[in-house]
C-alpha cells in the first residue's frame, strides 16, 4: 500500500491493537498475523517502503503484547512508525529462519486469523514449522475489523469526499466533446491530486456505450456530443478513501436519458435513506433496488449497491442481498445504484454516507442532478 498514513499516536494504535487481539479472542481465534498492507497501516502506521520475499508480521493476540517481527536491515524504519512504541520489534537476519521466530510467538495447536494480502509462501512456511495450527482469512473470520470508524476517521474521510466533490466542480468545466476518454481521466487524476490525494486509485470515464460497463477500462474512444458520460474516481487523501461517481451528458439529452438519469437519483435517494443503526446491510440494497425493479429496469443493476471504504476504497462492509450485518454509528460505506443498457449508455450516482445515531449522513455533498458539460 502507498499513500501517507493519517497522523494518530501511539495511543490510537495501542487501542486498536487491543481491540483487534480481543475480538480475535471473542471469535475463538488464538491471535491474529497481520502481513504489510492496509490492516498493518491501521494497526501500527507502518508501511513498508517495499514488500519483498522477507518475512514482516505483526502478531497480536489477547494478553500477550503485540509483536512486529521485521528483517533486521527493516528494523529502523519500522520503528520510526507512530505506533511502534505500542509493540515490540523482533527483527532476523538474512540467513536465519523467520518462521521459527515467528513461531516462538505462537501456540502450536492455534487457530489465526491472517491477512488476506499474506504471501502463500509465508503462510506455508508457517504451517511447515507449525503444522498443528489453521488459519482463517481476516476477511472471514473479523469482516467488521475495520468497519467502525472513530471521529478522527470520520474527519479523514469527510476530507476525502470533499476533494472528490471539488475534482468534480472542476472535471465539469472542462471540454469533453471531441476528446478521449483518457484525456479527461487524466485531467480526473491530476485533480484528485491538487486537491490533496497522494494516491490515485482509479478515474473511470465511460463514455456512450462503454457506460453499460461498469467498471470500463480507460480507452481511447472519442468522446462525442450526445454521449452521457459515467465518471468514477477516487483514491487515498491523508490515508483515507474517496470514491464518488457522478454521470454527466455532452450537450442535451433526451427524454429517455433524463428519465434513466432521474431514476437512477431517485434510487440512490432510496437507499440513502434507508441507512441507520441496526437495519441489515442487505436492506440498503433492497431499497434501492427496489426503485429501480419497480420502473422495469431491475435487470439492467448488474452489481451490488455499496461497499465499505476507509484505508483503502473497498472494503467490508457490503451494500448486497445476505449481508445480514447490522449497520452501526461509524460506518462508512457506498450508495451506488446503476443502470446499463447494452450497447447503448450507463448512469451511476455514487456517494460515501457514514452512518449516525439515528440515521446516515452523505459525506458528498455535489449535486446528483444530471450536469450538462460541452
Amino acid at each position: 500500500m502507498t499513500g501517507t498514513a493519517a497522523p494518530f499516536a501511539a495511543d490510537d494504535y495501542r487501542a486498536r491493537m487491543e481491540r483487534a487481539a480481543r475480538s480475535a479472542a471473542e471469535a475463538g481465534l488464538a491471535g491474529l498475523l497481520v502481513a504489510p498492507g492496509p490492516d498493518l497501516v491501521w494497526l501500527t502506521g507502518y508501511a513498508p517502503t517495499a514488500v519483498t520475499e522477507r518475512l514482516t508480521l505483526l502478531v497480536l493476540a489477547h494478553g500477550q503484547d503485540p509483536v512486529l517481527v521485521v528483517p533486521t536491515l527493516e528494523a529502523p524504519d519500522a520503528g520510526k512508525a507512530a505506533g511502534a512504541s505500542a509493540l515490540t520489534l523482533r527483527d532476523w537476519t538474512d540467513g536465519k529462519d523467520p518462521y521459527a521466530a515467528t513461531a516462538a510467538l505462537l501456540d502450536a495447536g492455534g487457530r489465526f486469523g491472517i491477512s488476506d494480502n499474506a504471501w502463500a509462501m509465508h503462510l506455508l512456511g508457517l504451517q511447515k514449522t507449525l503444522p498443528g495450527t489453521s488459519y482463517a482469512s481476516l476477511t472471514d473470520a473479523l469482516p467488521m475489523l475495520r468497519a467502525v470508524k472513530d471521529t478522527a476517521e470520520l474527519e479523514l474521510l469527510a476530507a476525502a469526499g470533499a476533494a472528490a466533490d471539488a475534482t468534480f466542480e472542476e472535471i465539469r468545466k472542462v471540454p469533453f466533446g471531441g476528446r478521449r476518454e483518457s484525456e479527461v481521466a487524466a485531467d480526473l487524476a491530476g485533480l484528485l491530486r491538487r486537491f490533496g490525494h497522494s494516491q490515485v486509485d482509479f478515474t473511470i470515464v465511460a463514455s456512450g456505450p462503454n457506460g453499460a460497463n461498469p467498471h470500463h477500462e480507460v480507452g481511447d474512444r472519442v468522446i462525442e456530443r450526445g454521449d452521457m458520460v459515467v465518471l468514477d474516481f477516487g483514491g487515498l487523501k491523508d490515508g483515507y478513501g474517496s470514491d464518488t461517481s457522478r454521470t454527466v451528458h455532452v450537450g442535451e439529452p433526451t427524454d429517455e436519458e433524463r428519465r434513466v438519469h432521474d431514476l437512477v437519483r431517485a434510487a440512490q435517494e432510496a437507499g440513502f435513506r434507508a441507512v441507520r443503526p441496526g437495519v441489515p446491510c442487505q436492506e440498503v440494497d433492497r431499497a434501492a433496488r427496489a426503485v429501480i425493479a419497480d420502473a422495469g429496469y431491475g435487470e439492467y443493476f448488474i452489481h451490488r449497491t455499496g461497499h465499505g471504504i476507509g484505508v483503502t476504497t473497498h472494503e467490508p462492509p457490503y451494500m448486497i442481498e445476505g449481508e445480514e450485518q447490522p449497520l452501526v454509528p461509524g460506518m462508512c460505506f457506498s450508495v451506488e445504484p446503476g443502470v446499463y443498457l447494452p450497447g447503448r449508455f450507463g448512469v451511476r450516482i455514487e456517494d460515501i454516507v457514514t452512518v449516525t445515531e439515528d440515521g446516515g449522513r452523505r459525506l458528498n455533498d455535489i449535486t446528483r442532478e444530471m450536469v450538462i458539460v460541452d
